[in-house]
């Protein structure tokens, strides 16, 4: 039914378009009218991501960057938040890997994960509708590779209103279309890491009106960490073909991913200082830098399907991403009227299975926790498995032992179908141009996942070598199965079978007379919210926990008396609806050819989503909100900014205010370390000044970016001891620099990018050091068409952390963090032809 909707939405003007381009007289090259990716337009006038019509950015009032493809080769990113970090005003925690890394816009907060104010685009449209489903970000379903011809960003102002669910702003990736003749190749090698790959694109004018793109990647790799096996193996097709007319263009385009990637998450830390000055090191023969608790020992999955019949999944599936989409640009004048039309449809499966530990302690503790006075320890799985460990204070090395969970979370559909179509005019109104639009927003997005989080006790082992360990109480009764605990699931077992429905009418109206520009737009989205859930959190007297016996051997032993089902006949029922009104004005004043400055104030919303299922949000046996507040959060931005350029120097300053209302959920680790999932309902205020610059003199140049934020939780209905406090994880001042030398057969510099501390949890205790990553680079050209390039990331092996679970120092020393990857170089031998 989905489809049919949309392709009824999009086929009147499949219709139309064929006869107008025949029929309508125009002047105009046909070079000039395509408006898509990778033209080689002026970047500052090409821009076009979340704002009515593309256009000069001295002429918007808007805060916007655009990196293009030779900037972004030159970063050494090797994952798309390795790029996203270099922009302003973007925070990206990017710890994890390549996928389900978090995102924020300048001062809106990171409680949950994903990227949940921001929405994430190929070419001008979602690639999913809401950034932070649950194990699934939008950025496991993207790469960035030969075929990305720029990185457009907005921050606040109008990507409230020309997108649905981005208030906080709109990440843009732009693909290459052929304009330009001819491709290339390329190889790259880890040289102290797992990594082989290769890259190619290339574009093609098949005639004077039609011209092609193609580009594809493949890699296979450990990867940076040590883990034992092949964590990285897949890769990318992309193409695209466009038609032009005289007065516009068709763009047909297709893309298939099938990609895995490992996924990084907590390691054991050591810590020692206080609070407000710790000092973190990883434990005694692992390495957080270049270590995981991934490990073929400890990657068998024993749990229960959606079916509730036994099944066998395996860790090393990591991050799978399976991306089948096809999609259509067009662009025409008629009649006086650009009229515009995008739309995409996507099929996407795989699923997400990795290793998360929720507690850490030492392995003698453990033992009496769980098996009691006396309690013995014996390797469950590994080389060792079913010897007893004699010495627990010196296993591996650290005597140390997690509680973990193995996260087996597989994609039945996260289908997306999109259109987004747009008419615009400008008119002559007295000295001056008023540019009308109005446009008509539908999408459609399936969330059919399984989830089951299985518990188990895993050592702590560096080389990819930890292993999964039993407990048994001194009369040798088991208190584990094959290292898992109490439930095999027990903690979470759930069904989601989702669609989200959205509709969005949307307009605007800018009037520019001479130096002056004032313009303002709307949009009104509209919500439906249907499908039905499983799981024994659902309450209601839905029971989910029983006997079962996993290993099928005759006995239930105490860990299967705990083992999670789904109660298939009790489904938790989702269905209601939501509206909302999003709106942004602002002013922008061009002082002087190369100076502008501007005012603008915005409010957007973000619907919950899947945030709230498993919630008290929503009645499960009417399937309606409990209150219809729940249903979205709001962000409300002011924005003062200065924009100048000239004469190789560039300056962008922009202040910023803003005040966001947020429902959530984060999994959390308790005082016993249990694991818990807390709902989050609070409210947010920021302020700061964001900063992009740039200078170019000769073959040198350097850009820069930093944010500064004071940002304080505003209120919270379950803590108010938290209101007064800061965001976890907002530092006050992030950055980045890259100074660079460009001679006729060399070019060499650095990426710097650093932050000032923050706080590991929202009650501000436990800080995070402030880190600074020197990133260098090297690129040689011996002769015109070939380039090698060397690329050190982390060059000094600095220990920098994205996050800590522990809000404050324990007893035992010991926390769980994430800290980003050590040293690691790289070489490239690219050929272009």
């Amino acid at each position: 039914m989905k489809y049919l909707l949309v392709s009824a939405a999009i086929a009147p003007f499949l219709l139309i378009t064929p006869a107008a381009a025949q029929t309508t007289p125009a002047a105009k090259p046909a070079e000039k009218v395509v408006q898509g990716a990778g033209a080689k337009a002026n970047a500052e006038a090409a821009f076009s991501t979340g704002v009515a019509k593309g256009r000069d950015r001295l002429d918007s009032a808007t805060s916007t960057s655009a990196l293009r493809a030779s900037e972004i080769e030159t970063l050494g990113a090797r994952s798309l938040g390795e790029v996203l970090r270099n922009i302003p005003g973007i925070r990206a925690e990017y710890a994890i890997g390549e996928g389900n890394a978090n995102y924020s816009i300048r001062g809106l907060p990171l409680s949950g994960t994903g990227s949940k104010y921001v929405q994430l685009q190929e070419d001008g449209m979602p690639v999913l509708e809401f950034g932070d489903m649950y194990q699934f970000g939008t950025d496991m379903f993207m790469r960035a590779d030969l075929n990305l011809a720029a990185v457009e960003t907005i921050r606040g102002g109008s990507a409230s209103t020309f997108a649905s669910n981005s208030p906080g702003g709109v990440i843009n990736l732009i693909s290459k279309t052929g304009d330009t003749e001819g491709g290339s190749v390329a190889a790259t090698y880890g040289l102290d890491y797992g990594e082989k790959r290769v890259d190619g694109e290339y574009g093609y004018k098949i005639s004077d009106t039609l011209r092609m793109h193609v580009g594809a990647f493949y890699r296979q790799g450990e990867g940076p960490r040590d883990i034992g096996y092949t964590g990285y193996k897949g890769g990318q097709i992309k193409a695209n073909v466009t038609k032009t007319f005289e007065n516009g263009y068709v763009r047909v385009s297709a893309k298939y991913l099938n990609d895995r990637t490992p996924g990084y998450l907590f390691v054991p830390l050591m810590v020692s200082g206080s609070n407000a000055d710790p000092k973190f090191t990883g434990p005694a023969n692992f390495n957080p830098k270049t270590d995981s608790l991934l490990s073929i020992h400890n990657s068998n999955v024993l749990t229960l399907d959606r079916n509730n019949n036994i099944a066998n999944d395996d860790v090393r599936d990591g991050l799978h991403a399976v991306v089948k989409s096809v999609g259509l640009d067009a662009q025409f004048d008629v009649g006086g009227w650009t009229i515009s039309e995008k739309f995409r449809a996507s099929d996407i499966s795989g699923g997400n299975l990795t290793i998360r530990p929720i507690a850490v302690n030492r392995a003698a503790t453990l033992a009496t926790t769980y098996g009691g006075p006396g309690g013995t320890l014996s390797y469950a799985t590994g080389p060792l498995a079913g010897q007893a460990i004699a010495s627990p204070a010196t296993l591996n090395g650290n005597g140390l032992l997690t509680s973990s969970l193995q996260l087996d979370s597989k994609i039945k559909s996260l289908d997306n179908i999109a259109n987004d179509i747009r008419a615009s005019r400008v008119w002559r109104v007295g000295l001056g141009d008023l540019t009308t639009t109005a446009g008509f927003y539908k999408s459609s997005q399936d969330y059919a996942t399984y989830l089951s989080f299985l518990n188990v006790l895993a050592s702590v082992a560096g080389d990819g070598q930890s292993t999964l360990i039993n407990v048994a109480t001194a009369a040798g009764v088991p208190f584990t199965q094959d290292g898992y605990l109490n439930g095999l699931g027990g903690f979470g077992h759930r069904v989601y079978d989702m669609n989200y429905d959205v509709s969005a009418p949307y307009a605007s109206v800018n009037y520019r007379v001479g130096k002056i520009a004032v313009g303002g737009s709307l949009r009104y989205d509209m919500g439906k919210v249907n499908g039905t859930l499983y799981g024994s959190e659902l309450g209601g007297g839905r029971v989910g926990v029983t006997s079962f016996d996993i290993n099928r051997n005759g006995v239930i032993s105490t860990a299967e008396t705990k083992v999670a089902i789904l109660p298939l006949g009790q489904p938790g029922n989702v269905d209601y609806d939501y509206h909302y009104l999003s709106y942004s004005a602002g002013v922008n004043y061009r002082i002087a050819e190369p100076l502008a400055v501007f005012a603008r104030y915005s409010r957007g919303g973000r619907a919950s989503a899947d945030k709230i299922l498993f919630t008290p949000a929503v009645n499960y046996d009417t399937g309606k909100l409990v209150n219809s507040d729940s249903a979205y959060d709001t962000v409300k931005q002011a924005e003062l900014g200065l924009k100048y350029r000239a004469g190789g120097v560039t300056v962008n300053v922009t202040g910023f205010s803003a005040k966001t209302g947020e429902r959530n959920s984060q999994v959390a680790s308790g005082a016993d370390g249990s694991a818990q999932i807390l709902n989050i309902v609070r409210s947010y205020n920021a302020k700061g000044v964001e900063l992009e610059a740039a200078v170019r003199r000769g073959p040198f140049s350097v850009t820069a970016g930093a944010t500064y934020t004071d940002a304080k939780i505003s209120s919270d209905a379950t803590n108010a001891a938290l209101v007064g406090n800061k965001p976890r994880h907002q530092a006050d001042f992030i950055y980045s620099v890259t100074p660079q030398v460009e001679l006729k057969n060399v070019t060499f510099g650095a990426n710097v990018i650093g932050t000032t501390s923050s706080y590991a949890q929202d009650t501000n205790q436990l800080k995070l050091p402030g880190y600074k990553l020197v990133n260098a680079f090297v690129q040689v050209r011996p002769t015109e068409r070939v380039q090698l390039m060397l690329t050190v990331n982390n060059l000094f092996n600095k220990l920098a952390l994205s996050d800590v679970e522990q809000a404050a120092i324990p007893a035992t020393g010991v926390v769980l963090g994430r800290a980003y990857a050590g040293r690691t170089a790289s070489a490239t031998l690219r050929y272009t032809f």
